[in-house]
């Protein structure tokens, strides 16, 4: 967004009283009641975006709804798909009509968002701020809701913003949408800072609320603390933490020492903590399933998983003086550098096609063999029962157990045919060879293929919307990044020295006491970091005068160099090259004087659909000088035409110039002498031959005005007034198509 916009003292944010004011739970019944009655048969994605049911059914809906100014309609609409979605899952029999209603719910979302896009920073309110869904509702029907769920006050106090309800819906489409990106960047940026009442924190500070607010540097102060959880700065030192937790896990594992704990094992072990707290920090603030939606926190949850079984071995063999529990951890442990090391890879190539890819295709792949493990159990038994029943083994030979047999089934599982066919006559004679033989084919042939096409559709699905999989991840990302926990400003290891200083201090000291106390300790612990990211934003971020004072210097020196240095090719892949910049500045610089290429009589306009008034009177100034032409003329003199065939309206004769039926149709002559007056008889003084005269004249005047209509463009109007016809009736054959499937699904019901 550009400094103008932001700078600009206009943009004022919604206060907070009133933003505790808006009514929440009326409009979701209201939503529901309207998308039921809307629709009532299974449509997808693109029949919903069509132009057809866009004009009759969305686009009414949507100023419906924008008419009530409501800043929770858009949340109200994301609560109403997750309903849809849940009934979708319930009722199967009308799952597609559910699936069609929470897409629809999705698509009046996003376009509601438009409608509050001239201000941006009520946009940013719509979006982030935490609607409760019960606000507005009756103390009855709030009562009822306590009975079912069977809670108290406190646990109906869960609220949540529209992008964390989008996330939470899989609202990919809203999510990636123009206008939601341009907030999820100011907020990732820093661009537009908030703070939100924190409910569900680990240690809560209230006390000072923050309204949504654009970030000016020039008026903040130098070291401020609240710039730590920008999500791009949180980005930063989350790859820094990553890698020095990295770094003490080699160093812990390089230095193994069954007996007692070392120095760098005790480091690890700290920083690992560390880590954990701040994991279950951020699960507690946005909720589990806003949490695991980020494939890098299912990483980071199974480390902790291994660290947690590392370090419960770990301490039964230093306590129980145990050295083989100590080997068994360190082994354990070990094996976290399958995560760990992929894990900070991933942070520089996050936006390829394999890494969003990846989570789908592990989550299906252990759906996959789970399946198939179950439907080969039976032949695990099968395999156990034959072998224990086959009285061929002699004393001292290989018995076959059941972890025998579950490993070789997973080497045949794998390729290793061979030792099917080599041990299947080892179970039973006759059904060894059988079994083996029809388990390899299914594993190896149809099971396989099967498992290669699952994942290849799920990477061509992704591949096919990885626009929309990248910025939900990214807005994941983003709105983690917006914590409201201190804990969260402080970075390992001073994260677990602030939980154990400040958590029993929130249960005795005032909250300003705890807010003043947190301030101070943010700042000791920061002081550093908070020093970097006041230098860089103040000096050496984008639009400020020292990097345009070093941008411009550069420049200059590269300008200096001669031409044969420029062309190198080793010159020209690092600073690039110089064709794009003349491109941009053709565009950046104005021409004084624009060349005019094209005339004025150049300037007719394209044969289009006008009006009949349009073309009787036309604007142009051609129009107003033509000339009337007599009467009298014989019918034979045509009008003249332009030879194009449709001619443009600048040219066209006033129709109405011509029809002046009061005048007489005779070419105007001299005063007549007394004697002609006295012995020739004028056409006047006979009334005969006056209505004759008339007559004839008004046949004439028809006919010129039949001919000048034949030049007019009629041909265009009836070929526009046929496509109109015609869409008009596709437009009734889809309303009477629906109305026969509701009518049909009627006759179901009441069947």
């Amino acid at each position: 967004m550009d400094d103008e916009l932001f700078n600009s003292p206009g943009l004022l944010a919604p206060s907070p009283e009133y933003l505790a004011s808006v009514k929440v739970f009326p409009l979701i019944p209201a939503i529901k009641k309207e998308i039921i009655k809307t629709i009532d048969s299974p449509l997808t994605w693109d029949q919903l975006t069509a132009s057809d049911i866009s004009f009759s059914i969305v686009r009414p809906m949507v100023f419906k709804f924008a008419r009530l100014k409501n800043l929770a309609i858009v949340y109200a609409c994301l609560v109403v798909r997750s309903y849809f979605l849940g009934e979708s899952e319930n009722d199967l029999a009308y799952a597609g009509v559910n699936l069609s209603r929470a897409n629809l719910c999705e698509l009046i979302a996003t376009k509601l968002l438009s409608h509050f896009a001239a201000d941006h920073i009520q946009l940013v309110a719509v979006l982030t701020t935490s609607w409760n869904p019960l606000a507005g509702a009756t103390s009855s029907f709030v009562d009822e809701v306590q009975q079912v769920l069977r809670c108290d006050d406190e646990d109906l106090n869960y609220p949540q913003s529209a992008l964390e309800m989008a996330i939470s819906t899989k609202s990919t489409k809203f999510l990636a949408s123009p206008v939601t990106q341009k907030v999820v960047n100011d907020i990732y940026t820093g661009r537009v800072i908030f703070s939100i009442a924190a409910t569900r924190s680990v240690l809560a500070d209230n006390y000072k609320h923050r309204s949504i607010q654009v970030y000016n540097w020039r008026d903040a102060p130098f070291l401020d603390h609240y710039r730590l959880r920008v999500p791009k700065y949180g980005a930063i030192l989350e790859f820094l933490n990553f890698a020095v937790l990295l770094l003490t896990f080699i160093l812990c594992l390089s230095n193994q020492n069954p007996e007692g704990m070392n120095f760098w094992e005790s480091v690890f072990i700290l920083f690992a903590v560390c880590f954990a707290l701040e994991e279950y920090t951020a699960s507690t603030e946005h909720g589990w399933g806003i949490y695991i939606a980020n494939m890098w926190n299912v990483f980071d949850t199974a480390f902790l998983a291994i660290f947690c079984v590392y370090l419960v071995l770990r301490i039964r063999g230093i306590v129980n003086g145990d050295s083989a529990s100590s080997e068994l951890a360190f082994d354990i442990l070990a094996c976290g550098a399958c995560i760990l090391l992929p894990r900070l890879a991933f942070f520089a190539v996050s936006n390829t096609v394999v890494v969003l890819a990846l989570r789908a295709m592990i989550a299906e792949f252990i759906f996959f063999i789970g399946i198939a493990s179950i439907c080969f159990s039976g032949l695990l038994f099968t395999l156990w029962t034959l072998a224990g029943s086959t009285k061929q083994f002699e004393e001292g030979e290989h018995q076959w157990t059941l972890k025998s047999i579950s490993w070789l089934m997973v080497q045949i599982w794998f390729g290793n045919t061979y030792l099917s066919f080599g041990q299947a006559s080892s179970f039973h004679p006759v059904l060894g060879p059988i079994l083996m033989t029809c388990f390899a084919a299914l594993s190896n042939t149809l099971l396989l293929t099967i498992l290669i096409s699952i994942l290849s559709n799920t990477v061509a699905r992704i591949d096919a919307n990885i626009t929309q999989e990248y910025l939900f991840q990214f807005t994941i990302s983003t709105i983690e990044g917006v914590k409201t926990d201190p804990l969260f400003s402080y970075q390992p290891p001073f994260n677990v020295l602030a939980f154990i200083i400040l958590k029993p201090a929130s249960w005795i000291i005032s909250p300003r006491a705890l807010h003043s106390l947190n301030v101070f300790l943010i700042k000791l612990t920061s002081f550093p970091i908070l020093l970097v990211i006041g230098i860089y934003e103040r000096y050496l971020a984008r639009g400020r005068a020292l990097r345009e004072s070093g941008k411009d210097a550069a420049h200059s020196i590269f300008n200096s160099l001669p031409r044969q240095i420029k062309n190198l090719p080793l010159i020209e892949a690092l600073v690039g090259s110089t064709t794009a910049d003349i491109y941009e500045a053709i565009f950046d610089v104005e021409a004084e004087n624009d060349a005019e290429l094209f005339t004025d009589s150049d300037d007719d306009e394209a044969p289009a659909l006008r009006s009949f008034r349009y073309i009787s009177n036309p604007t142009s100034p051609t129009s107003t000088q033509t000339r009337r032409r007599p009467a009298s003329l014989a019918p034979s003199v045509s009008i003249r035409r332009d030879p194009s065939p449709l001619p443009s309206p600048q040219r066209l004769r006033p129709i109405s110039s011509d029809l002046d039926f009061s005048s007489s149709g005779e070419v105007p002559t001299q005063n007549k002498s007394p004697l002609a007056r006295l012995f020739v008889r004028t056409p006047s003084d006979n009334p005969v031959s006056a209505a004759a005269n008339s007559v004839e004249v008004s046949v004439r005047k028809v006919e010129t005005l039949v001919s000048e209509m034949k030049g007019l463009p009629l041909g265009r109007v009836r070929e526009e007034m046929k496509e109109l016809q015609d869409r008009q009736a596709r437009i009734e054959n889809l309303l009477l198509t629906l109305t026969r499937g509701m009518r049909q699904s009627d006759l179901d019901r009441s069947h």
